[in-house]
């Protein structure tokens, strides 16, 4: 599966995640490598216990490698841009729909 591909499933399955700032990096966007890498900005608490279940749910059968962050640590670590994070918003959109 695309990285397009996978960031339109977990968004579809994963309604909780219109409250965080999702991104995948690594080696997926380059179409090689073995898991997933995911990152999910936001605060902590049950939205977040919930987003876990929708993505453990919804990744059963990927390997979803889950790194979450709150918006200070971030933005204090520069993490999104140091590793070239791109939005899932962004990869579902460049999918193609379907006919």
């Amino acid at each position: 599966m695309k990285a397009g591909a996978i960031a339109a499933h977990l968004l579809a399955c994963c309604g909780s995640l219109v409250s965080f700032d999702a991104y995948m990096f690594g080696s997926t966007l380059n179409g090689v490598g073995q898991d997933i890498d995911i990152l999910v900005v936001g605060p902590v608490g049950e939205k977040l216990v919930n987003l876990k279940a929708e993505i453990q749910s919804a990744g059963e059968q990927l390997p979803l490698h889950i790194l979450c962050m709150l918006p200070s640590e971030a933005h204090e670590s520069e993490f999104v841009l140091k590793e070239r994070c791109v939005p899932l918003v962004d990869l579902a959109t460049s999918v193609a729909p379907r006919a």
